[in-house]
């Protein structure tokens, strides 16, 4: 009797739980780390043949801007300064625009590989 009232409280803390403990939902170790007080990351992932690709997030406000280079001022006043790929995605909401509608105030984050130019911006809004 004891280990079956065992059994049922702990599925039942599991189940209320898992939530907190989950991945991808609010509050959960991803919003954590990649949610919206996320600075920069850099993630490792390793690919099918074994070898890895070193991938970097960074999320700040334009502070200059080229067809070839975004400038960025970072929450915690790192610049940096990040190569765009010509045929870079730019996402705003539901819209995808080119890099050319990009503009100095505008809070994005940017989505490369270390090394190399941006694949992916994604708009945030305005200004800080």
């Amino acid at each position: 009797m004891w280990l079956v009232c065992a059994l049922v409280a702990l599925n039942s803390f599991f189940w209320i739980a898992q939530a907190g403990f989950a991945l991808g939902g609010g509050g959960g170790l991803l919003q954590q780390f990649f949610g919206t007080k996320m600075i920069r990351a850099e993630v490792v992932v390793q690919n099918p043949d074994g070898s890895t690709t070193d991938e970097r997030i960074d999320r700040g406000v334009i502070v200059a801007i080229t067809p070839a280079l975004i400038t960025l001022k970072e929450a915690d006043g790192t610049i940096a300064a990040i190569p765009i790929d010509p045929n870079a995605q730019v996402q705003g909401g539901a819209r995808v625009a080119s890099v050319s509608k990009l503009r100095r105030n505008l809070r994005v984050v940017v989505f490369h590989q270390a090394n190399s130019p941006a694949e992916s911006i994604v708009v945030e809004g305005f200004g800080p």
